[in-house]
């Protein structure tokens, strides 16, 4: 479980396919406290820590990930939002976040509105998945609320903290995002499909 409140980001530094398998290589401030098993969201997606060297960890997303996520999109260089899990005990801050990606999406607008930022995204609407206006989507694993949401597209405001501090910074119309919906919103619409 996560919370969507991204920690720190994190540098890709080695991609290396091995079969249907992607190794993740990401240098981060976070290396030092991590173990071997641990769970870290890489841009929303929930990754096990298989090996630790110095300043980098790598984790290892499998086909069905690669294929539901925009992971297999990484280059070296790249920069990922990263979250370790949550803390039992502690607030939380965001929303619940499981880092299952639900899909992708894709950036349709980029608005600069007097210190903050708008984003606009577009989604395959066959899978269902609903947004809510003044709801909580999850965005490469930034937790966020939709601001405007019409069928298969919704939009998030941006406060520059987030942007400063998230992939959000390097987002342009054309870019890929990972999509979690909210789990809460998941069942209902579940149990009302099932009415």
């Amino acid at each position: 479980m996560f919370t969507g409140i991204i920690e720190t980001l994190g540098e890709i530094t080695k991609l290396e396919k091995d079969g249907t398998n992607l190794h993740i290589t990401v240098r981060s401030t976070l290396t030092q406290e991590l173990k071997i098993d641990q769970s870290v969201a890489h841009n929303g997606v929930c990754l096990t820590v298989v090996s630790l060297d110095g300043d980098t960890y790598t984790v290892t997303a499998i086909e069905e990930t690669l294929q539901k996520t925009s992971l297999e999109n990484l280059s070296v260089g790249d920069k990922t939002n990263l979250e370790r899990a949550m803390i039992l005990g502690s607030r939380l801050d965001g929303h619940i976040v499981q880092g299952h990606v639900d899909q992708t999406g894709i950036c349709t607008s980029v608005e600069e509105k007097d210190g903050s930022w708008f984003f606009s995204f577009e989604y395959d609407s066959a899978t269902n998945n609903p947004t809510i206006e003044k709801g909580s989507i999850t965005i490469d694993g930034t937790s966020l609320t939709v601001v405007n949401s019409g069928k298969n597209m919704f939009s998030v405001a941006i406060i520059p903290y987030t942007y400063e501090h998230t992939r959000f910074n390097s987002y342009k119309v054309g870019t890929i995002v990972n999509l979690e919906f909210d789990v809460i919103g998941k069942y209902v619409a579940k149990l009302m499909s099932i009415s």
